[in-house]
């Protein structure tokens, strides 16, 4: 691949990179909940895809544009995610709410257009997002993620979409699933009946045992 001009090549701090630890799944499943945890227990930055000042602008981006603009928009908040990462990661473990896999998986099952597509959209770009230490997809089961929801405090379009539009909340389960398949940072963890604080001590854990090898950690299924 012929190399990027100067000003599209990502920046790089002269500093050993902390950990970064990315944590997805679904909706209501718990994600925001855990990085709260793990920001305190490794004294880490918190960032969630997307950041400012892409957040604000996504509820106009979903109702406005057509798939492929609103591809690139969600691409653009990735790239930008990935030079926030960069900057705090210089000084210490970043924990990430959503990153690469939601935006494949959810603009995928949105549009009912196949993973693989959205991933070679992806791909001319892979060079200048940063690659997590792990990444923990969470999964529960349908009765478990339906208290959640119905408990959870900001509910959102995407929440209350995962039961009301037909084969959004399986197509999602499959596109994660699929994505994790590919991610040589992945790591499953079942969230069922088990506390946030639980799961996050299970997280530092393996953060622990794996830091010695943070570039090319091996799957797990706890």
């Amino acid at each position: 691949m012929t190399p990027a001009p100067p000003p599209y090549r990502p920046f790089y701090y002269e500093t050993e990179p902390y950990p970064v630890v990315v944590l997805e799944g679904v909706s209501g499943i718990g994600k925001s909940t855990l990085a709260g945890l793990l920001a305190k227990r490794l004294k880490a930055s918190r960032i969630h895809t997307l950041t400012e000042p892409h957040t604000g602008w996504s509820s106009t981006t979903n109702a406005d544009l057509r798939s492929l603009p609103q591809f690139a928009f969600y691409l653009s908040g990735a790239l930008h995610t990935s030079d926030r990462i960069r900057h705090a990661r210089a000084h210490g473990p970043v924990v990430a709410d959503r990153y690469l896999s939601s935006v494949i998986a959810c603009h995928a099952a949105v549009h009912r257009v196949p993973v693989d597509a959205v991933t070679a959209l992806l791909e001319p770009f892979r060079y200048y997002l940063t690659e997590p230490t792990r990444t923990y997809y969470l999964r529960c089961s349908e009765n478990e993620l339906r208290e959640r929801l119905a408990v959870k405090a900001d509910v959102k379009s995407d929440d209350t979409d995962l039961l009301t539009i037909p084969d959004r909340l399986p197509r999602l389960l499959a596109n994660f699933a699929q994505a994790a398949s590919e991610d040589d940072t992945a790591v499953w963890l079942d969230t069922d009946a088990k506390p946030p604080a639980e799961l996050a001590d299970w997280i530092v854990a393996d953060l622990e045992r794996n830091c010695a090898y943070p570039h090319r950690p091996g799957r797990r299924h706890p």
